[in-house]
């Protein structure tokens, strides 16, 4: 289950950014992930609710946002929102898509003390 390994790194972020910044709790940990980016998102709030134990967002409200896919068709150039990876350009039919936006996994933001 690679969540847990990514929850284990964003826990590692914030605690570095704690130890840069000098605060000591973390309210609210906002997260941006695309739907392309592969991640099971409940189980990532699950490994996270484990990972964060005894850090300084051990207590921490998980606010997650899911940008929908977003590519550009390389036969006709219309742009597409993708729902998944694989998927055929609605316009002409095409599966050589490049894909813009969505595949992205980010802390967007901390609401600290």
């Amino acid at each position: 289950m690679h969540e847990m390994t990514l929850a284990e790194s964003i826990r590692d972020l914030i605690d570095a950014q704690a130890a840069k910044e000098g605060f000591r709790r973390v309210h609210t940990v906002e997260l941006e992930i695309g739907q392309l980016a592969a991640v099971d998102v409940p189980a990532l709030r699950f490994a996270l609710n484990i990972a964060l134990r005894g850090s300084v967002a051990g207590d921490a409200e998980l606010a997650i946002t899911e940008p929908s896919g977003q590519a550009m068709c390389v036969q006709c150039s219309t742009p597409v929102e993708l729902a998944q990876r694989g998927d055929p350009c609605p316009a002409c039919g095409s599966y050589e898509l490049t894909v813009v936006s969505g595949g992205q996994m980010r802390v967007s933001g901390l609401v600290v003390y």
